[in-house]
């Protein structure tokens, strides 16, 4: 399938790098590895706290910036991450693009050893054996692309990751790829703020749709987050975790750096702060103080179950405050 977006450039070696490594390691020997593996780590379990979560990614490229820190020491930047207040950390395994690689992922995993700190397999899924495939090398949840995946192949992954013990993260960017991902119930929502077309970042597309998810989802807003202004924004917006990676890894010290973004502890329901112009959450929320729609949404989108601030009404924070 085409999807109109860098994906096109990027999934066609994902297919050829997939297939290299299937036939090497068929996926019936693959499926009985993983039957041996030691437990999960509860991933959505670690996001539950009432507060803003981290989940720090070990990057060391990107298609946008080019190399970030291509020889950094994956283990050693996760204990960074862990000891200075991450949730769970992200690790992106897509090699040509990315540089990464499944090295990295079983690296983290034993780094996270004590600790118990969730892992997530940050790549391109687009097939079953992926995700075989990230349970067998440490991963405890892994990332699902809407924009890259049919309905059909959303709902399978998501129930395999579930009965091999993992979470799925479902990223969306749009409107309709959140009705997509709403359709499957999943438990973990990601929303790119990064516009896989043309590579631009911008933080509304949080505050246009976390409002619509349901309280049965957690919301991970991910891309062009840099401070903690930014994360106040994304938990204003509804988000329960943010995914960072770039500014991370390019900060002058990356330790404070994680420790900034880790210190927002507002409360879900008081989070809608006046660092959030009222103009830009009137522009971004669809319905803002008109009656719920079917099932309790927010209007625009159908409702899906009731909003993520129940009693907003207006103004620059829930019940206007």
């Amino acid at each position: 399938m085409t999807t109109g977006t860098y994906l096109d450039r990027i999934l066609p070696q994902t297919r050829e790098d997939l297939e290299a490594r299937m036939s090497a390691q068929p996926l019936r020997e693959i499926t009985a590895r993983v039957r041996d593996c030691e437990d999960t780590r509860d991933f959505i379990e670690a996001l539950v706290e009432d507060r803003l979560h981290l989940i720090a990614e070990v990057k060391r490229a990107s298609p946008s910036r080019g190399d970030l820190a291509p020889d950094l020491d994956a283990a050693e930047l996760a204990h960074v991450y862990m000891d200075n207040g991450a949730s769970a950390v992200s690790v992106l395994t897509d090699r040509p693009f990315f540089k990464g690689s499944l090295d990295d992922l079983r690296a983290v995993r034993d780094a996270a050893a004590e600790s118990r700190t969730p892992v997530l397999r940050k790549d391109f899924v687009i097939d079953e054996y992926m995700i075989y495939e990230a349970r067998l090398w440490g991963a405890d949840a892994v990332l699902l692309l809407v924009v890259g995946l049919s309905d059909g192949q959303l709902q399978d992954y998501q129930g395999l990751a579930n009965d091999l013990g993992m979470a799925a993260l479902i990223e969306t960017h749009d409107e309709l790829e959140l009705y997509r991902a709403l359709d499957i119930k999943p438990r973990l929502i990601g929303i790119n703020n990064r516009d896989l077309r043309t590579f631009t970042t911008d933080l509304t597309t949080t505050h246009g749709l976390a409002p619509r998810v349901g309280s049965s989802s957690r919301v991970v807003a991910e891309s062009g987050i840099h401070n903690v202004d930014d994360a106040r924004s994304m938990r204003a917006a509804g988000a329960d975790a943010i995914l960072v990676g770039e500014s991370l890894i390019t900060a002058e010290d990356t330790s404070a750096r994680v420790q900034e973004l880790s210190s927002v502890r507002i409360p879900r329901l008081t989070g809608m702060e006046a660092s959030v112009p009222d103009e830009v959450v009137r522009q971004t929320i669809p319905g803002l103080g008109a009656p719920p729609g079917p099932g309790g949404g927010v209007p625009g989108i159908g409702g899906f179950g009731p909003p993520r601030f129940p009693d907003f009404s207006g103004g620059t924070g829930p019940g206007g405050a």
